[in-house]
Order: structure tokens, then C-alpha cells, then sequence
């Protein structure tokens, strides 16, 4: 689960075409990548951009040590000078980012690495396993987050996550995502998150009685006791135990605070209302009521919808395993390469599917804000040397309809580059906020999204267009490869 020994986290393709490039003599060749995705993940209207400072982490710490030398050694395929290479290696490209927390569209460049193929080929893998995870998990994360309404959702899934890194990065994607905590021990150590939890129902069951347990355990936890109530009778035996325990520590002079109830099963709108009706007669108007019980972002827009009283969310299979979307589909394609003369050579993939016909050239992603209300109105894609003139009515379109365009007026709109520096030269020259910055940062970003895009279902498209001068020259490189 460390980063500092992932050098070998790449398929095999990766190292046999490494030593090719080397072999051929053209692995000091620089080479232009974009990684992005193609579809947002459950049907959203956006993604989150996550994952960023692991795949910092990863290439600091990119070594070919002797045993994984010797593991290579013993596969048979591999050049003794090549292995010597490999000895050797350091990262020495540039690499661009999107920073974490941004809210991302398909087709844009989430991260831009220029570097010798032979450098650039190997990071493939590893960052797309990285970024894809988290983009997914934050993305599932901010789904749920709006479903909520402003109430507090907590990250539960850990024992649902498939493995340990994908529970531990998965909940740092889901705080990114707008979760408040995470029951995740491990991960609030590592990254310095809330984490938050209460008791099982064996706590209960171990008791001779549900009134015993509950007094025990507010006794242990007096300023942070949420009492789970539906082990046997939420309505008849646990929420009035609870409601009794509350009224023994308040007539017993303890001030209460951070207290309440959790409910795992049953109808939970109906019993969060009763529930709230019988806590509040008791003069318990401040007791949270928290739910966890197999929660998503439909049931709990419906329980919305219902009129529910409760407050706080635990979300866990859900959100961990982005149920009903299994992977992110981040992709990572070769956009230039250098000649043998040193000039920069756009490259593109073709394809029968036009939305699968990649993006030529060194590109820069722009996002166009309305000025009256900062909100987003576009994405442009461009070509690197390209400025866009504020002070001039800009026109875009849609580059698979051409005739859908949209102008933006001088003094109406202002832009925003969205790729930073993250690498020059193979150095870091940025340093990744806290994840609470991040989760901050993100929360911002999702206000600069119109209602329409934030919809569960059949959300707005949000353009994602071409400048005409990268539209042109995409268009030139299909049709010489058609007529070549």
C-alpha cells in the first residue's frame, strides 16, 4: 500500500514497448500524453477531479530497485543495457494538472505530461489506476453530497471497499467529494480527515438488556454518544431506552451535546418522523437522528422527498464501490511526438466512432465563466500558443454539430486555464493542499455548476468544444490519414 514502491505497478506492454524505444534508439523523443475520460460515471452531469497527490507520490518515488531489477532479469525479455537503463531512471519530464477537487467533462485533458517516450510510456498505468479510482469515488461522493441537501454524510464503506487501498483512497476521494468524515481509521491517520462512528448491534446484544448498553456506553462516551435504537424495537424498545438514558444524564446535571440516535433498518421516513416527534417531546430538540442503512443517492433524495428528520447520513457499499458504475474509463493517448529533427508532430488516433477520435497537438484547457452570475458556461480546448482576447465577443461550437454555436459577449464572460505546472524538468513545483482544502476547493467549484448540470438524472451537457484553430487542424490529419 506504499507509494514508494510502485515502480512496478505497469503492464508488461509498457516495459516491452520502453525497450523498444530504447532498442530503436528514439527513447529520448519527447513525447506528448493527455489523459481524460470519455463518459461522466453514473450518468452525472460532471466528475471531480481526484487523486493527484498519489500520482505526485508515485512518480517521486519512481525507482527500479535491484529486486525488482532481478524479477525483471528473470523474465527473459529484457536487454542487459536496457536493464542497466532501467537502473538508472528518474523521471525528468513536465507534467500539467487539473487541481483536485475541480470539476471536470469528458474529452479534456485532466493531466498533460511532456517527456521522453521512454519516460512518459512507463507512467501510463500507474496513473491511470491512480486518478481513474479516485475520480470515480469522489464523483459517486459529490452525487450523494447534493442528494443530502447540506445534511452531513459520512463515509461507512470500509469493509465494502474492494481491498485496502481502494478503502483508504476511497475515502479520501469521498471527503474530496463533500463527505464530513469518514469511519475509516487508517485513512483519517493518513490524510488528517474527520473520522466519526458509533457501535454495533453486538454492542447491545453483549448487555443483558438494551438499557444497560445504552447506559454503559453514554457513560464511556458522554460527549459524543449516537445510540444505535433498532436492535429489537426501534418505536416500543429503543428509541424510549434511549430517550430514558438521555433524561438520566440531563437530570443528572450533564450537558448535552453531540448526542442522538442511529437507525439501520426499518420504513426510515416513518421512523425518523416518529422518532423526532418522541424526542422532541422529551425535550430532546437538539438529539441528531443519523441513519446508515444501505443508503445512496436515490434513497436519500427520496427520503428527502418524504420529509425525513434525519440529519446525518452514513453511506458505505454505495459510495466505496460506486455501485452502478464500476470504473471511471480514464484513457491516456500520445497527442506529439518529436521527429528525428527535433520538431514537435501532432499524432491522433482514428476511429469509426468520432467521439473515440482523439484530440491532436499540445493542448490547454479554458473554462469560460458568465461574469454575472460565475458560473460555467463552457470548456474550450486549445491549442497551446492560442489566447483567447476577453475584450472580444468569443464564438464556439460544438465540434461533432457544427452548427450548434454559442457566443459569448466582451464584458459578459472571463476565462480561466485550468492545467497547472506540476513537474518541470522531472521536479515537483506543487504542492497539494490538505484534503480539507481540497474538499473546500471543491464545494466552491460545484457552486460554479447551473442546477441543470447537478441533476441525478438526464442532467445538462456541459459543451466541452474545440478552438477553431485545433478543430482545423484535427480535421486536416483525418483527412490526409483518409486519403493516404
Amino acid at each position: 500500500m506504499s507509494n514508494s514502491n510502485l515502480t512496478l505497478l505497469t503492464d508488461l506492454y509498457q516495459l516491452t514497448m520502453m525497450q523498444g524505444y530504447f532498442l530503436a534508439g528514439m527513447g529520448s523523443r519527447r513525447a506528448i500524453f493527455d489523459l481524460f475520460y470519455r463518459e461522466n460515471p453514473n450518468g452525472n452531469g460532471f466528475a471531480v477531479c481526484a487523486g493527484l497527490e498519489q500520482a505526485m507520490e508515485y512518480i517521486d518515488n519512481l525507482r527500479f530497485n535491484e529486486d525488482e531489477l532481478d524479477y525483471l532479469r528473470s523474465l527473459n525479455l529484457f536487454n542487459p543495457d536496457f536493464l542497466r537503463f532501467l537502473g538508472e531512471f528518474r523521471f525528468s519530464g513536465d507534467m500539467w494538472g487539473i487541481a483536485e477537487g475541480a470539476v471536470i467533462f469528458p474529452g479534456e485533458p485532466l493531466i498533460r505530461i511532456s517527456a521522453p517516450i521512454i519516460e512518459a510510456q512507463l507512467i501510463e498505468t500507474a496513473l491511470l489506476n491512480i486518478i481513474n479510482h479516485q475520480c470515480l469515488i469522489a464523483t459517486k461522493a459529490a452525487r450523494v453530497c447534493h442528494a443530502a441537501q447540506g445534511d452531513a454524510v459520512i463515509e461507512f464503506g470500509l469493509r465494502r471497499a474492494q481491498g485496502p487501498d481502494a478503502g483508504i483512497f476511497g475515502a479520501r476521494a469521498a471527503i474530496i467529494g463533500g463527505c464530513v468524515a469518514t469511519s475509516n481509521v487508517l485513512a483519517g491517520m493518513k490524510f488528517d480527515i474527520p473520522v466519526r462512528g458509533t457501535h454495533a448491534h453486538s454492542w447491545i446484544m453483549s448487555f443483558p438488556d438494551e438499557l444497560t448498553a445504552f447506559r454503559e456506553y453514554f457513560k464511556a462516551f458522554p460527549n459524543s454518544a449516537i445510540l444505535l435504537v433498532d436492535t429489537y424495537d426501534t418505536l416500543r424498545s429503543g428509541l424510549p431506552n434511549a430517550i430514558r438514558v438521555f433524561n438520566e444524564m440531563r437530570d443528572g446535571g450533564h450537558h448535552l451535546e453531540n448526542y442522538g440516535i442511529r437507525l439501520d433498518s426499518g420504513d426510515l421516513a416513518y421512523i425518523s418522523k416518529e422518532a423526532r416527534r418522541m424526542l422532541d417531546a422529551a425535550g430532546h430538540e437538539r438529539a441528531i437522528i443519523s441513519a446508515s442503512c444501505d443508503l445512496d443517492e436515490y434513497l436519500i433524495q427520496s427520503l428527502k422527498v418524504q420529509g425525513t428528520k434525519i440529519s446525518v447520513w452514513g453511506v458505505g457499499t454505495s459510495m466505496i464501490t460506486s455501485r452502478g458504475q464500476s470504473a471511471f474509463g480514464g484513457v491516456y493517448k500520445l497527442s506529439a511526438i518529436e521527429d528525428g529533427a527535433g520538431k514537435m508532430t501532432p499524432k491522433m488516433k482514428l476511429s469509426e466512432d468520432p467521439g473515440k477520435i482523439t484530440n491532436p497537438g499540445i493542448k490547454k484547457l479554458v473554462r469560460i465563466f458568465d461574469s454575472n452570475t460565475n458560473k460555467i458556461r463552457a470548456d474550450l480546448i486549445t491549442l497551446i500558443d492560442e489566447e483567447i482576447d476577453i475584450d472580444k465577443n468569443l464564438t464556439i461550437f460544438d465540434p461533432l454539430a457544427t452548427w450548434k454555436k454559442m457566443t459569448m459577449i466582451s464584458g459578459n464572460y472571463f476565462v480561466k486555464e485550468m492545467l497547472i505546472p506540476i513537474y518541470r524538468g522531472g521536479q515537483r513545483v506543487y504542492d497539494s493542499p490538505n484534503v480539507m482544502k481540497i474538499r473546500e476547493h471543491c464545494l466552491r467549484e460545484q457552486e460554479t455548476l447551473w442546477d441543470e448540470h447537478r441533476r441525478l438524472d438526464n442532467p445538462h451537457i456541459m459543451p466541452v468544444d474545440l478552438s477553431q484553430q485545433l478543430y482545423d487542424l484535427k480535421q486536416s490529419m483525418i483527412l490526409e490519414a483518409r486519403n493516404g
